[in-house]
């Protein structure tokens, strides 16, 4: 069942989607947006579906805001006065040593080949076209919380970690030492290869290849005769 609102711009209600008190993740979500009806359509949805939301009525004040507080999702109109979404994406990209945040375009615009490329240069990761549909904006923010929950743990693994010095094992949170490789594939759902890096192959691999030419064969077993009866 679809509510329309003033202005022609509809929005879904979400029957058969996640209720909106059970967040798989709590985002904290910055939405941008200039007209002030999409704006409040926009805060509603979001909103129900159970997510903080901090609201920015230009590209400008959105920039503001996130260098004032951290937002692992922003969803922003793509026309908009001044600093529009692509700008405005192209400047969350820029920062390196922030937290990755998932970039959600709102565009009435054609997906034309274009526009989509142009978005894909700027650092877009999803697109919600106009007017908003709920079903599709649940869809959006569930892949988001599932990139988000990945790199978070790529991050986490780019920490200190726990590894022992002799076996190169690695300590869980449960206290479990277990090889890295399966540490990592475990959260990452990572599979590897196994090689000998260069150093390695000449510092160990070379060494012990010329101790076994260095070795003396062993003599051939002698053949006794057994006398004859």
């Amino acid at each position: 069942m679809g509510i329309l609102f003033p202005r022609g711009v509809l929005i879904w209600t979400l029957r058969g989607c996640r209720p909106a008190s059970h967040p798989a993740i709590d985002l904290k979500i910055l939405a941008v947006e200039d007209d002030a009806v999409s704006r409040t359509v926009l805060q509603a949805a979001l909103r129900k579906l159970g997510h903080e939301v901090v609201i920015a009525e230009s590209g400008e004040a959105a920039w503001e805001a996130l260098q004032r507080d951290p937002f692992r999702v922003v969803v922003s109109d793509w026309t908009m006065p001044g600093v529009d979404g692509l700008e405005l994406c192209r400047r969350v990209r820029r920062q390196d040593d922030a937290d990755y945040v998932y970039f959600i375009l709102l565009t009435a615009r054609d997906a034309t080949a274009a526009n989509q490329n142009e978005a894909a240069d700027a650092g877009v990761d999803d697109f919600l076209s106009k007017p908003l549909d709920f079903p599709e904006l649940w869809m959006r923010l569930r892949v988001a919380e599932r990139i988000l929950r990945y790199t978070t743990q790529v991050r986490q693994l780019e920490e200190l970690l726990p590894i022992c010095s002799y076996c190169k094992k690695i300590r869980d949170d449960g206290n479990y030492w277990q090889q890295i490789e399966a540490y990592i594939s475990e959260r990452t759902g990572s599979d590897f290869s196994h090689s000998v890096c260069p150093d390695c192959y000449k510092g160990v691999v070379l060494p012990q290849l010329e101790e076994l030419k260095s070795e003396p064969n062993p003599a051939p077993p002698v053949a006794r005769k057994h006398p004859e009866a």
